[in-house]
């Protein structure tokens, strides 16, 4: 039975072992909730918060992420490709993503602000627009991904093949350059 909530605060809960599949969530906050390995398919979260959330390898299959903060929360190898792109938006503050797949996600002018995206993808996403604040992308992968306006200028660690993705007036650092000829074979000094 789907089961919907309002204006409700979820505090210190853990839904590793029963998940939220099929329930609906609207103007809700969860904080230091754990959803590590949960199920929260086909749920749908509008205007919600999540705040020092555990959600490390969630399953999202169909759920729809509407105006959704994440803020301080681990979220390591969560695949947001599997959401449903109908209204999709989030941010992330403060987040850990690392190995999470944003395949085919719109992501238009999303913040992604002091979080380390490690080892992530972003494959055929369109980041117009988008900030990357104070992000660490170490490995990350950015192929056939729409990068036109995204702000780079304090991210670090970012290869980006400009010649695999559209970056019409995005915004770099002088340091960054490093991570734009990191494909070459050529040597900096």
């Amino acid at each position: 039975m789907k089961e919907a909530y309002d204006h409700k605060l979820f505090e210190k809960a853990d839904y590793s072992e029963t998940g939220l599949s099929g329930q609906e969530f609207e103007n809700c906050t969860f904080k230091n909730c754990n959803f590590s390995n949960a199920d929260l398919s086909k749920s749908r979260y509008i205007d919600c918060k999540l705040i020092d959330c555990n959600l490390s390898n969630a399953k999202i299959s169909h759920a729809g992420l509407q105006n959704v903060t994440f803020l301080s929360c681990k979220i390591i190898g969560v695949d947001f490709s599997t959401c449903l792109p109908f209204l999709f938006e989030v941010s992330f503050e403060k987040c850990s993503l690392d190995y999470s797949k944003f395949i085919k996600n719109r992501l238009k002018k999303t913040k992604f602000k002091e979080c380390t995206i490690r080892e992530a993808i972003f494959t055929e996403t369109d980041l117009t627009g988008a900030s990357f604040d104070d992000c660490d992308l170490s490995n990350t992968v950015f192929s056939r991904t729409n990068l036109s306006q995204a702000d780079f200028t304090t991210a670090r660690n970012y290869s980006i093949n400009l010649e695999l993705n559209t970056a019409r007036k995005t915004k770099f650092s002088f340091s960054g350059i490093v991570g734009l000829l990191s494909q070459y074979d050529i040597i900096l000094e």
